[in-house]
């Protein structure tokens, strides 16, 4: 039996081989208790704290993010924003959407902005070219895009800059099928001051407005 698929499987499974393992650290525990109580009950403790792990970080994985976000992905043109003040106005494109044009981690990248998607997304040529590192203990999701439904992998941007708005350390997915086309979420918006729509200009307002870099 070849078992090197399922290794590769587990491999890109972190959360569930720390499961599996945990589980059968348990088992190994139960064995030696009858040889060694101590020793048993200390394997059983090691494996026990194991699952409590991989459940406490799968938890917090759905806390953080919607696994059923739904983005459209229309391929239109891009608005051109402006600062005025504390606020960065973005008008409304042909298409009836807002796109932003934002750095990340100083890579310069256009933006659909959506207030239906709950996490921010990012197409996996726009990670590797702003050096976007997926995290090795977040489990894979599921996501639906214009293509269907396709595997997504967790990371946090080092910094995301639009206009004056600049935020750190933000949650996304990186995801295929994305057409080179980025999503800004809901998780993004969350952390301004405020954000609004006045006529046909979606009006951004940071807590703390950052100078626009030339």
């Amino acid at each position: 039996m070849d078992l090197a698929p399922l290794g590769q499987y587990l491999l890109s499974q972190p959360l569930l081989a720390l499961a599996l393992v945990s589980m059968a650290t348990v088992l190994l525990g139960g064995l030696l208790r009858h040889l060694s109580p101590l020793l048993g009950g200390l394997v059983r403790s090691i494996g026990n704290i194991g699952l409590f792990g991989a459940l406490l970080l799968t938890v917090m994985q759905i806390v953080r993010v919607n696994q059923n976000v739904d983005f459209g992905l229309p391929q239109l043109g891009l608005p051109t924003q402006q600062v005025s003040g504390r606020e960065t106005r973005v008008p409304i494109a042909r298409d009836g959407h807002f796109w932003v044009t934002a750095s990340v981690n100083g890579v310069p990248q256009r933006f659909l902005v959506d207030t239906g998607a709950t996490v921010t997304a990012i197409a996996p040529e726009v990670a590797e070219a702003a050096r976007v590192t997926v995290q090795p203990m977040r489990q894979p999701i599921l996501m639906r895009t214009a293509n269907g439904t396709v595997p997504a992998r967790l990371v946090t941007i080092g910094e995301v800059r639009i206009g004056n708005v600049v935020a750190r350390d933000l949650d996304a997915v990186v995801a295929p099928g994305l057409q080179g086309t980025s999503v800004l979420g809901m998780n993004f918006l969350s952390r301004l001051a405020s954000w609004r729509v006045e006529g046909r200009t979606l009006i951004l307002v940071p807590h703390h407005p950052q100078e626009v870099e030339s």
